[in-house]
């Protein structure tokens, strides 16, 4: 289960596209509401989500922890208890965790980037504490991928899907989804 979550403020397309990509590769994806079922994003568009954060499980049938930007979604997340334990839980038991956008700061915050590669929608490297800020706008270091902003939604999504199902099975969904290019 890959817990994607949503708190007011959210920027919609970090979510929804990579939610989208995950949910085309058959993963298991449940968008979780902190604070409740319904959530407004920063554009306001209001989602219905699958669980809130009362209800999620921590145990082995999480996969990964997953946190999309936008303001204040962000300083929204990072509020809440439900996604700090969360956090932890996928430290302790080395699951995948991914941020976008302005999220990577609630990971930098924690001391989870000293040292690694990480990326951020620009103005919060600040707050990157000892990370490596990478060039890419999708970075991956061990079991962390982080991502710029809106614009690398998709590619965010095609990043977690290889690290569950492999390049061949990613490429074959980029292939599928008509991604333009340069």
């Amino acid at each position: 289960m890959i817990y994607i979550f949503l708190a007011d403020g959210f920027e919609e397309v970090e979510a929804l596209g990579p939610a989208d990509v995950l949910r085309r590769a058959g993963l298991e994806v449940a968008l979780v509401g902190v604070g409740g079922k319904t959530v407004t994003g920063a554009h306001k568009i209001s989602i219905v989500c699958d669980i809130c954060d009362s209800d999620i499980t921590l145990d082995s049938s999480v996969d990964a922890v997953f946190l999309p930007g936008g303001m204040p979604g962000t300083v929204n997340l990072e509020k809440s208890s439900a996604v700090q334990s969360a956090i932890d839980f996928a430290v302790d038991n080395e699951k995948l965790i991914c941020a976008i956008c302005a999220a990577p700061s609630i990971l930098g915050h924690k001391g989870l980037l000293k040292g690694k590669t990480a990326i951020c929608f620009p103005g919060f490297e600040k707050d990157l504490e000892g990370a490596n800020i990478g060039e890419s706008f999708v970075c991956r270091d061990g079991n962390i991928i982080t991502a710029k902003g809106m614009g690398s939604g998709v590619e965010f999504g095609l990043r977690i899907v290889e690290y569950f199902k492999g390049h061949e099975t990613a490429e074959a969904l980029r292939a599928s989804l008509q991604i333009f290019e340069k």
